[in-house]
């Protein structure tokens, strides 16, 4: 409401100024709440469109005292959520909204599947809300994104790396015979998602399994176990998230 709110205050402002290849700013103001929500909102056990961040609205006025520009910024992204979610509780609505099959190109270009259980990460609690239609949401998000300027490389990047991080949960390490260290047990999860990424693979399980920390002054490559492994994953999947938020 507070979005609507200002946007009524930009469109009594005058003639609504358009930028050929995204909205008017009443337009834009609305349309930020759609992708904040998709990314940035799930069930609960109390509410099926709870807001998992906090956010400050900065609102910018000219000198004749109409709204000119307004921006967002957003803190304490509930990032565990991403990893882990309660029985009765789910995951943020765009991982449910990609695998909706309203856009099936998304799944193509994504090479995931449309049931959730195939993805760890997001399907240790519901998977479905009564109250909300996730096909209809991801139209709305997406249409958000062109609203808002995206370019249709970053709408792109913004879903790839969502897909990346589902194919996260699926990548599977074993502990080597008579060794302290984790290996690798088959590579598919992750040839997907370094490839969403932009990232070689094999790059991608040496900094999971052999990863540089800084001693001193120098980098030294440090051995870990399977366990260890399967934490720095998780970390690097919520951290993901977290700066694409």
């Amino acid at each position: 409401r507070v979005f609507q709110y200002f946007a009524s205050i930009a469109a009594a402002g005058g003639s609504a100024k358009k930028d050929a290849n995204k909205g008017t700013l009443e337009d834009q103001i609305i349309q930020a709440n759609p992708a904040l929500e998709a990314f940035g909102n799930a069930k609960t056990v109390r509410n099926d469109n709870s807001s998992r961040f906090g956010k400050f609205i900065r609102i910018h006025f000219g000198t004749s005292g109409k709204l000119s520009s307004a921006d967002i910024e957003t803190y304490l992204l509930e990032k565990s959520r991403v990893t882990f979610q309660l029985k009765s509780e789910r995951n943020y609505h765009i991982f449910f909204q990609i695998l909706s099959n309203a856009k099936p190109e998304l799944l193509d270009m994504l090479l995931i599947t449309n049931n959730p259980y195939d993805y760890p990460y997001i399907s240790q609690g519901e998977v479905t809300v009564a109250s909300i239609n996730d096909s209809e949401e991801l139209m709305a998000t997406d249409n958000a994104f062109d609203v808002l300027g995206f370019t249709p490389e970053e709408k792109m990047g913004v879903y790839k790396l969502t897909g990346a991080i589902m194919h996260y949960g699926n990548m599977k390490f074993k502990q080597k015979q008579r060794e302290e260290q984790a290996e690798p047990d088959g590579s598919e999860a992750a040839d997907k998602s370094a490839y969403l990424m932009g990232l070689n693979s094999a790059d991608l399980l040496k900094g999971l399994c052999h990863p540089r920390v800084k001693v001193g002054n120098e980098y030294v490559t440090k051995g870990q176990g399977v366990d260890q492994v399967y934490y720095s994953l998780g970390a690097l999947a919520k951290s993901v998230y977290e700066k694409m938020f």
